[in-house]
Order: structure tokens, then sequence, then C-alpha cells
């Protein structure tokens, strides 16, 4: 355990981003899922459009923080899109 206050508070925002992180990391995966399935079920093309907008977001975003490599996102956009 950490030994002085600023090590304390270093693990308890460790853990708090960490828990952001896996939050962020499953909605990303739900979203990929989500526009796979309305492709595969020729869904609309409007609905498939706005489920892989918000897909694109959500990688974008992740890949600003820091929380995706460049290379990881543009695999995930590219699933995304098949």
């Amino acid at each position: 355990m950490a030994n002085n206050k600023s090590a304390k508070k270093r693990v308890l925002q460790n853990e708090k981003r960490r828990m952001n992180n896996c939050s962020r990391r499953s909605s990303i995966k739900t979203a990929v899922k989500k526009v796979m399935t309305a492709i595969e079920s020729t869904s609309t093309t409007a609905n498939v459009e706005v489920l892989f907008n918000d897909a694109q977001a959500k990688i974008a975003r992740a890949k600003g923080k820091g929380l995706l490599h460049r290379n990881t996102a543009a695999n995930a956009l590219a699933a995304a899109a098949k």
C-alpha cells in the first residue's frame, strides 16, 4: 500500500481511471456489435448509418483520450464498416 499522501491519491485516481476505461472499452465493443448485427439483419440503411456514426464517434473519442492506439482504432472502424 502507498506510504505517503500523494501515492495514496495516485492509487485512488488509477482505480477511478481503470473503471472509466473498462466502461469505455465495453461501450465500444457493444457499439461495434450493434453495427454488425444491424448489417447482418439487413436493417434499414438509415438505422445502420446512425449506429455506425455512434460507433465511429466512440472509437474516435477513445483514440483521442489514449485509450486505444491509432492502429487499433483503425482496425475497429474497419470491422464496423464491413
